[in-house]
């Protein structure tokens, strides 16, 4: 997870299989943040999730919303975007990883109250996902070609 108040920076994250990406911006403050978990839920590892919260959506999502509020960032200007969630390495669809993902971010911005805007998830390509802090702007790189989200 990375958290940005610089209007140069460019918030990016790699390779997003099933691992999922989430990137948050409130535009009235310049305030934007990116996550990239691997694992749905901490409870399926409680000490891990404790020393590594990021590695899991559940407990990354919380760390980095406190965090972006605490710097001043308000619920009602988020703009979300999720990305990644897709079926890696498990043809056979057996633990759905990537699709647990998305479901657990779906769940965590609903009980929130926040929206999510857009999101490119499933499906069986790994994908980079930048967010631009001088824009706000959210781009996808997928088998070589990039596109805003």
């Amino acid at each position: 997870m990375r958290i940005s108040q610089c209007a140069e920076d460019v918030l990016i994250t790699y390779s997003l299989g099933s691992c999922v990406g989430v990137a948050i911006y409130d535009p009235e403050c310049c305030i934007g943040g990116m996550l990239h978990s691997m694992l749905p839920l901490g409870s399926s590892d409680p000490v891990k999730s404790q020393a590594r919260p990021c590695m899991f959506t559940d407990s990354g999502i919380q760390l980095m919303l406190t965090e972006m509020f605490r710097l001043g960032a308000r619920k009602s200007n988020l703009i979300v975007k999720v990305a990644g969630g897709a079926t890696m390495l498990d043809s056979k669809e057996f633990f759905r990883i990537g699709e647990r993902n998305v479901a657990v971010v779906r769940k965590l911005m609903w009980k929130n109250g926040i929206l999510i805007q857009n999101m490119e998830t499933g499906g069986s390509v790994s994908r980079t996902m930048s967010l631009h802090m001088n824009s706000g702007i959210t781009t996808i790189r997928s088998n070589g070609q990039i596109h805003e989200l």
